[in-house]
């Protein structure tokens, strides 16, 4: 079975695949600090709270936090006896390379969400990720990244609205009863809310322009749900994306090693 782990800004998320489907997805905060044993405790008590029986043979890292991939690894190599692909090391090979300027470093994040979202929907696309950032993915008509952009993300938005003004209350984010808000929370859940509608309808509508051709838009992350089922922005939703393009990258590398 493979172990295919996501490391975030804010969580950390570990799913079993067993080649067909994934058996379970656990999901617990970003700490840097946090050790292979602790990892382990959390990991095997989970795991037995849910019945589930376990023989992982591999195990795969996507990580925008290099501090803790030591630990990972470390986790991986103690209790699975294996030496886990960390997906943007030079020894992760991807199915199609990133084209970008000389230099740049594309966040693991995007290359396994360009996998993943190719995998299943073919080339010429838009993959928007609502996590600490919100993200915009472009993946050409054969699966290479080509770029993006990167915007601050919703709660991250939020939160900054909060600490910087005294008065403003931290409210979730919803959508509001209409754009006018009659009080403090619903004029800042609108100005969060319709902001980001009207953020990612334009910059998808001028990578479209920029591009030339139709574009397919695929969105991620735990905020996307609230947009999509208000507005028509997406074309598709994808809960999972994220952990399958790891085994997507996972499945690739274990061919060209055969």
């Amino acid at each position: 079975m493979l172990l295919a782990i996501d490391c975030g800004n804010t969580n950390t998320v570990f799913s079993i695949w067993d080649g067909e489907k994934f058996l379970c997805t656990l999901r617990t905060s970003t700490h840097h600090a946090r050790t292979a044993d602790a990892y382990f405790t959390w990991f095997s008590t989970l795991i037995k709270h849910y019945g589930i029986e376990t023989d992982i043979t591999d195990v795969i890292i996507s990580s925008t936090v290099p501090r803790v991939v030591f630990n990972l690894r470390v986790f991986a190599d103690r209790f699975f006896n294996c030496r886990p692909l960390v997906v943007g090391r030079p020894e992760c090979a991807l199915p199609t390379e990133p084209r970008v300027d000389e230099g740049t470093i594309v966040g693991p994040d995007r290359l396994v969400n360009t996998a993943g979202a190719f995998e299943r929907h073919g080339g010429d696309l838009i993959v928007v990720d609502f996590g600490t950032a919100t993200t915009f993915d472009v993946v050409s008509a054969d699966g290479a990244y080509i770029g993006g952009v990167i915007a601050p993300g919703v709660n991250l938005s939020l939160e900054a609205l909060h600490n910087a003004a005294a008065a403003l209350p931290h409210v979730d984010i919803a959508k509001p009863q209409s754009v006018i808000g009659t009080n403090t929370v619903a004029c800042i859940q609108s100005g969060i809310f319709w902001g980001y509608v009207g953020l990612v309808r334009e910059i998808c509508d001028r990578i479209k322009a920029e591009r030339e051709r139709p574009m397919k838009i695929i969105a991620t992350g735990g905020l996307a749900p609230l947009f999509q089922q208000s507005v028509e922005l997406f074309d598709s939703f994808e809960d999972d994306l994220t952990m399958h393009g790891l085994t997507v990258i996972h499945n690739y590398n274990k061919e060209i090693a055969a």
